[in-house]
């Protein structure tokens, strides 16, 4: 894609592609709330690596992405009071496809394919990246993207290109630094100093003690109920 001056955009691509999958029946599931999240209505729609099967109904959206093994997963289940609404691995390049969960009939969180993982066929990457970019760049329904980062190891090439994709386009995102309960004080600020030199403040997360759940649902419910 060419960006401005005729130079080209930075690409979100390079990680594993999605499966042929098609939609999924619809599940609904009630969270617990608690101290750290609302209390939730939360329906998985649909698991699909085609546009065309996305949603329809053009409810507001927000995306989850980051690194295979970053934290994804425990974060949307922490975010939606659930144990195993998104699957965690320890096989990074599991998930295959864009899942769609409709949140109170108001709203989706949007799980994308982690990226960056090595072991995963060139064809399959470059299937993943049309995929994806097609999503950010033209999902008109997108309002959100959280760009999800470990802390302990910070920016890597294909964030940043991620993040500069999602800046040329014009696409709000925010920052999450997940597992920081795997390390001590010194070395969790030590992280977290890396990320800001980036520009931006990241709001760290722990899917162990629910560390940053309320901050990153503040976030989320600024972006998406304006004042």
């Amino acid at each position: 894609m060419d960006g401005e001056d005729g130079k080209q955009a930075p690409s979100p691509g390079g990680g594993h592609g999605p499966s042929q999958g098609g939609g999924h029946e619809s599940k609904r599931v009630s969270s617990q709330g608690g101290g750290h999240v609302p209390s939730l209505q939360v329906e998985f729609v649909v698991s699909s690596g085609k546009p065309d099967l996305f949603p329809r109904d053009r409810l507001p959206e927000v995306a989850f992405l980051g690194r295979s093994n970053v934290g994804k997963s425990s974060l949307l289940n922490a975010l939606t009071g659930q144990k195993r609404l998104a699957f965690t691995s320890n096989t990074p390049g599991r998930t295959q496809t864009i899942n769609f969960y409709r949140i109170d009939g108001a709203f989706y969180f949007v799980d994308l394919p982690g990226y960056g993982y090595a072991r995963v066929p060139l064809p399959i990457v470059a299937e993943w990246k049309i995929l994806i970019e097609h999503y950010l760049e033209k999902r008109e329904t997108l309002k959100l993207s959280c760009l999800i980062l470990d802390t302990r190891r910070g920016w890597m090439d294909k964030d940043l290109d991620l993040k500069r994709w999602l800046e040329h386009h014009g696409r709000p995102y925010l920052v999450v630094a997940t597992k920081t309960d795997k390390l001590n004080r010194t070395d969790q600020e030590r992280g977290l100093l890396a990320i800001r030199k980036e520009g931006v403040e990241p709001l760290p997360f722990s899917a162990v003690t629910g560390r940053g759940a309320r901050e990153i649902w503040q976030a989320i419910t600024r972006t998406l109920n304006p004042q």
